[in-house]
C-alpha cells in the first residue's frame, strides 16, 4: 500500500471560517497544518491549541518567507484582503484556497488568477454549495439535457432579520457590499455551476439600505450590530443574462419583511424544472404533470467535500471544479449587479 503524500497547509487569517477549514483538513490523511498568520492573538491561540497548528505568525508575509516547505495557503481574511493575500501566496509558490467571494471586484479577481497562472499554481475558490448532494443532483439533470434548454433560474438568499453582529460585514470598504456579496454569492455560484457555468454578458440590479444603518430594538437572533459603521445594502435584487439566452435573477437580503428565511434556487427548462432545496424535478410524463422526488440524494457534508477537493486538486492533480476562472465569472455577476444599481441601467459584462 503506497504511503500518503504529505500536504502542508498554512493559513492567512485564523478566525472562525479558518478554524472550520482546519477542522476538516485535520481529518484528511497526510495533511499537516504547519502555520497560521493573524493579527489577533486569540485567533492564533485557538488555532494552535484546538487544531494542532504548528507555528503562528502576526505577519503573513513573514510566514510566507519562513515556511519554505509549505505547499498551499488557505486565505480566510475579510474580503478586502483576499487579493493581496492570495497574490502574495501565489508569488511565494503556494497553491491557494481563497474563501468566497473571490475578491472585492473582478479586477482584483483577474489579478489573483494571473498571479496563480504565472506561478504555475492552483487557485481554488471556496464555493462549498456546489459540492452539496442537492447541487450534484440538479447539475446532473440540467447538464444532461433532461430539463431541456434552460430558460430561467430564480435564486433567493433572504433573511428576515440577519445582519451579522460580528466581523466587518457591514463595512463596504472592507467587505465590498452586503447580502449580495456575502450570502447571495453562495446561491448564485451553486445555481451557475448547476446549469453548466454559462458566460454572463449583462446585468441589471437595484440595492436598498433602510434598516441596518439605524438603531433597532427589534428582537432577533443577531441583535446589536454596529449601525454606526453600516455602509452596505440591506437588500439587493439583480438579473443576469447569459450567452445561452438564459436569465438568472437573484434576491439577497439581510433584512426583508417576509415570512421566513429563504435559501434556494429553482431552474426552469423547456422540458422540466428543478428545485434545489427539495431535490425535486417537475416534468410531464404522458398526459400528466409529475412532481418527482429523488429517493436518496446523498448525505455527505459539502464542507468536507470542499476541503477534500482542495487537497485533491493541489496535491494529487485532480481537475479543479471550483477554479479561479469560475470564481471570476461569479465575481463579474456580483460586480454587474452593483454597477447597474449605481448607474441605474443595465450594464454589459466583459
Amino acid at each position: 500500500m503506497s504511503e500518503v503524500k504529505p500536504f502542508r497547509v498554512g493559513f492567512i487569517g485564523a478566525g472562525g471560517i479558518a478554524r472550520t477549514h482546519m477542522k476538516y483538513l485535520n481529518q484528511i490523511p497526510g495533511v499537516e497544518i504547519v502555520a497560521a498568520a493573524d493579527v489577533v492573538d486569540d485567533n492564533l491561540n485557538k488555532a494552535k491549541n484546538e487544531y494542532r497548528v504548528q507555528r503562528t505568525y502576526k505577519d503573513y508575509m513573514e510566514m510566507l518567507k519562513a515556511e519554505k516547505e509549505m505547499d498551499a495557503v488557505s486565505v480566510c481574511t475579510p474580503n478586502g484582503l483576499h487579493a493581496p493575500n492570495s497574490i502574495a501566496a501565489s508569488e511565494a509558490g503556494k497553491h491557494v484556497l481563497v474563501e468566497k467571494p473571490m475578491a472585492m471586484s473582478s479586477k482584483e479577481g483577474q489579478k489573483m488568477l494571473d498571479a496563480a497562472n504565472r506561478a504555475g499554481r492552483q487557485l481554488v475558490v471556496g464555493f462549498q454549495y456546489r459540492f452539496s448532494p442537492q447541487s450534484q443532483f440538479v447539475r446532473e439533470y440540467a447538464t444532461t439535457g433532461q430539463l431541456g434548454k434552460i430558460m430561467y433560474v430564480r435564486c433567493q438568499a433572504l433573511r428576515r432579520r440577519g445582519i451579522p453582529n460580528w466581523g466587518v460585514f457591514g463595512r463596504k470598504e472592507l467587505q465590498g457590499g452586503g447580502p449580495m456579496i456575502d450570502i447571495g454569492v453562495h446561491i448564485i455560484e451553486a445555481a451557475h455551476y448547476c446549469i453548466g457555468s454559462p458566460r454572463p454578458v449583462a446585468a441589471s440590479g437595484q440595492t436598498w439600505t433602510f434598516h441596518g444603518n439605524k438603531p433597532s430594538n427589534v428582537r432577533s437572533v443577531w441583535p446589536n450590530w454596529d449601525h454606526r459603521t453600516y455602509t452596505v445594502e440591506d437588500m439587493a435584487v439583480g438579473q443576469i443574462r447569459f450567452d445561452t439566452g438564459a436569465i438568472l435573477t437573484i434576491e439577497a437580503s439581510f433584512v426583508a419583511h417576509l415570512e421566513k428565511d429563504v435559501f434556494n434556487f429553482q431552474v426552469f427548462g423547456e422540458k422540466g424544472g428543478a428545485n434545489w432545496e427539495t431535490s425535486q424535478v417537475f416534468h410531464d410524463v404522458g398526459n400528466y404533470m409529475l412532481n418527482s422526488s429523488v429517493g436518496y440524494v446523498g448525505s455527505w457534508d459539502h464542507w468536507e467535500r470542499k476541503m477534500r477537493h482542495f487537497v485533491d486538486v493541489c496535491r494529487d492533480g485532480a481537475p479543479n471544479e471550483s477554479s479561479g476562472e469560475q470564481g471570476l465569472m461569479v465575481q463579474k455577476m456580483l460586480d454587474g449587479v452593483y454597477t447597474s444599481a449605481e448607474a441605474g441601467r443595465e450594464v454589459a459584462i466583459d
